[in-house]
C-alpha cells in the first residue's frame, strides 16, 4: 500500500498533540548551553535553558592570596568584561577597608568603564545581534550585503578597547586597577589624545540608536522586575544603592539578605532569584527604566527621538537600549577627558586589617555583586561572586514560556531562529553562540 501523500503528511502533523524542541549544543559558547521545550497541545509545559558552564573555581583560588591580587585574578574571569569584574573586587575590598575614593581618580575609573561598555556593547548590537534581525546566520554573512554598517561598528569598537588599553595598560586582562586606585595615572593632554576618536564615534552611535530603531520587533511587552544600581548624580557604573521597579532598596551590604542561588538540575549555572519574589531582570533595560534622568542630555534626546521617553518592556529592543548606553559612554568619555585635572597620586595608600566589604558595580550585561571578608595579614578568607547571566537565566526562561506559543505555527527552523534571538536579547555569557547546531523535533 502506497505512503500517505505530502498533503495527508501536514495533515497528520497537525493533529500531532505534542512537540519536544531539543537543542543539544549551542555553537561558540563560553561554556556549553542548550535549549529544551516541549509543547503539548500549544501549551508550553517544559522550558530548559541548559548552561554546562565546566567549574571554574574563582572564588576558592581567591581564598588564601593577599586582597591586593583580586583585582587582577577576578579580571580573568571575563575576557570580555574584566573591568567590571575588577572594579567590584576594589570596591568591595574598599567598602571593607573603609577607604573612599574619590576626585580624578574616581573619574578614571568611570572612564575605564566607559571603555567597557562601549567594547562589549557594540560587539553584541553589530556582530552578535544584528544578524538576528536582518536574517544572516553571522556578522560575516551580513558584512556582504551592509559592508558600511559593520565597518562603524567595528571602528567604534575599536574606539571603546582603546580607552580600556591606554587606562589600563592592555586591552583584554587590563592590569593598570589596583585597591585604592591605579598604578598610574595620565596627564590630562595624554588623555586628550582619544578625543578625536570619541567625537566620531559619538556621532557613530547617535546614527546606531536611529539604525536599530529601524528593525523589525516582535510584538512582547513583559511585567519584569528591572534592578539596577541608582546613583542620586549619574548614570550608574560604580556606585549607587540597589533598587527595583517594584520596591527594592537596598545598600550592598544587604543584598545576601534579599537574594538567594538556587542549584536546578539542569544547569550547572545558577540561577539568582529574590527571597520575595523569584525571577528578575538586570542589565541595559534595567538601567535604563529606572535612571533614565540620569543620562546624559544627548542620550536622553536620542531616546526620545525614536519612541523611547523612559520605558521599554520589550526584551527585543534591547538592542536599541544598548546602543543608547553606547552613546551615554562616549559622551561621558567626552566629559571626563574634558574636565580631568591629574591627581597628585595613583592611588590611596592601604594596610592590612581584619575586614568584610560588599560591593556593587553595573557590567555591561547587568548587576555584578561581590563579597570579601580578609583577615588581619590581608589575606582573602571567603569570596562571594554573583555575575550577571546567573541573575537573567531564570528571566530568560520564563520569557520563553510566554513568547513560544504565539509563535507555533512557524516552522522548526524559524521557531528555532527565534528562540536563539530571545536568548541574545540578554546578551548573557552563551551569546557568542550565532546559532544552535542542531534542532530536533520530536512528535508523539
Amino acid at each position: 500500500m502506497p505512503g500517505p501523500n505530502r498533503f495527508e503528511k501536514k495533515a497528520n502533523l497537525m493533529t500531532k498533540k505534542t512537540r519536544t524542541i531539543k537543542v543539544d549544543y549551542l555553537a561558540r559558547v563560553e561554556g556549553e548551553g542548550a535549549l529544551y521545550l516541549k509543547i503539548q497541545d500549544d501549551q508550553v509545559v517544559d522550558v530548559k535553558l541548559k548552561i554546562f558552564e565546566p567549574p571554574r573555581f574563582f572564588e576558592a583560588f581567591l581564598q588564601g592570596r593577599d586582597f591586593r591580587e583580586a583585582p587582577d585574578i577576578t579580571a580573568r574571569i571575563c575576557g570580555i568584561c574584566p573591568v567590571a569584574y575588577q572594579m567590584s573586587a576594589v570596591h568591595a575590598i574598599e567598602n571593607g577597608l573603609g577607604i573612599r575614593v574619590e576626585g580624578p581618580l574616581r573619574e578614571l575609573r568611570r572612564l575605564l568603564y566607559c571603555g567597557e561598555w562601549i567594547e562589549s556593547h557594540v560587539l553584541h548590537i553589530y556582530m552578535l545581534h544584528a544578524p538576528d534581525f536582518l536574517g544572516y546566520q553571522d556578522a560575516i554573512q551580513m558584512a556582504k550585503d551592509h559592508k558600511e554598517i559593520v565597518q562603524r561598528g567595528l571602528q567604534m569598537k575599536k574606539a571603546g578597547n582603546d580607552i580600556v588599553a591606554f587606562l589600563g595598560g592592555r586591552e583584554i586582562h587590563p592590569v593598570n586597577v589596583r585597591v585604592g586606585g591605579f598604578y598610574k595615572v595620565f596627564s590630562k593632554k595624554e588623555l586628550s589624545s582619544l578625543t578625536d576618536k570619541l567625537k566620531w564615534a559619538r556621532d557613530a552611535a547617535w546614527d546606531t540608536v536611529l539604525w536599530t530603531s529601524q528593525l523589525d520587533f516582535p510584538d512582547f511587552d513583559r511585567d519584569y522586575e528591572f534592578i539596577s544600581l541608582s546613583h542620586p548624580d549619574e548614570y550608574p557604573f560604580n556606585e549607587g544603592r540597589l533598587i527595583s521597579n517594584k520596591g527594592l532598596n537596598i545598600e550592598a551590604s544587604e543584598y545576601e539578605d534579599h537574594f538567594e542561588e538556587e542549584h536546578v538540575a539542569h544547569s550547572n549555572a545558577l540561577h539568582s532569584v529574590l527571597k520575595e519574589r523569584g525571577a528578575y531582570f538586570v542589565g541595559p533595560m534595567a538601567r535604563f527604566n529606572l535612571n533614565f534622568d540620569r543620562l546624559s542630555p544627548l542620550a536622553r534626546e536620542s531616546a526620545r527621538e525614536v519612541g523611547l521617553n523612559g520605558a521599554c518592556t520589550n526584551p527585543f529592543k534591547s538592542i536599541v537600549v544598548r546602543s543608547i548606553e553606547v552613546l551615554y559612554a562616549f559622551d561621558e568619555a567626552l566629559r571626563i577627558i574634558e574636565t580631568y585635572e591629574k591627581p597628585e597620586r595613583p592611588f590611596i595608600e592601604v594596610e592590612n586589617k581584619e575586614a568584610e566589604g560588599h560591593a556593587f558595580t553595573e557590567a555591561p550585561r547587568g548587576m555584578l555583586y561581590h563579597r570579601y571578608k580578609i583577615d588581619g595579614d590581608g589575606k582573602i578568607l571567603e569570596a562571594n561572586i554573583i555575575p550577571p547571566t546567573s541573575q537573567n537565566q531564570k528571566t530568560i526562561e520564563n520569557d520563553l514560556w510566554h513568547y513560544v506559543p504565539d509563535h507555533l505555527d512557524l516552522t522548526q527552523e524559524e521557531l528555532t531562529w527565534q528562540c536563539e534571538q530571545a536568548i541574545r536579547n540578554y546578551d548573557p555569557c552563551i551569546s557568542c553562540a550565532t546559532h544552535f547546531l542542531k534542532l530536533n523535533v520530536e512528535r508523539v
